[in-house]
């Protein structure tokens, strides 16, 4: 019957806390257990925290904020796929074949990189061997700006493209005749490092 007693009690008490006002119940700490209720556990209290879902969702969200493994390849795939613009000599406008090589998989490759925003692809700007070293490297910048103009315009994110000019420190191609010469006046995308 004792026992009884002390049990009515406590739940009398831990309702009594908990339909207190709401805010002390959040700032005040929980009652302290009757010394007689021993064998009567009084539940745990815990400050409020997230919710497991939530934190994930956050978690989720950080983490979508750049490709996964898979979708990097797919990338890779898209950029494989469009060809270099090509450029003529001491030019930095885009010719029709140009235009129609960065066009083809824009779209689709815009559609993927709009959902991370924080992942970046690389616009490079390179020139043929002929000219002096800054010649080629302000001529291949702003062939890279124009390449990055015209893929802006088909809907990439601008500010997920950088831009980087090699002058002609990396040709394709090291021949020293025009047929060489045109491989290596050119725009290439690539995944940002």
């Amino acid at each position: 019957m004792n026992s009884r007693f002390l049990a009515a009690l406590a739940v009398t008490v831990l309702c009594g806390a908990l339909s207190g006002c709401s805010k002390k119940v959040a700032s005040a700490p929980p009652p302290a257990p009757y010394k007689g209720a021993a064998e009567t556990p009084a539940p745990a209290r815990s400050a409020p925290s997230q919710s497991p879902a939530r934190s994930e969702v956050a978690a989720t969200n950080e983490r979508s904020r750049m490709p996964d493994a898979a979708t990097r390849a797919t990338i890779q795939e898209l950029l494989n796929r469009i060809q270099d613009a090509y450029f003529d000599y001491d030019k930095h406008t885009l010719r029709p074949d140009a235009e129609v090589a960065l066009k083809r998989d824009a779209q689709t490759l815009s559609d993927i990189i709009r959902q991370y925003p924080d992942f970046k692809l690389t616009v490079e700007g390179h020139c043929d061997s002929r000219g002096s070293e800054e010649y080629n490297l302000a001529l291949g910048d702003a062939r890279a700006k124009q390449a990055k103009e015209y893929l802006a315009t088909l809907g990439l994110p601008a500010d997920q493209l950088q831009l980087i000019s090699y002058g002609k420190d990396r040709p394709v191609c090291n021949d020293q005749d025009e047929e060489c010469w045109q491989k290596n006046r050119r725009a290439h995308l690539t995944q940002a490092q």
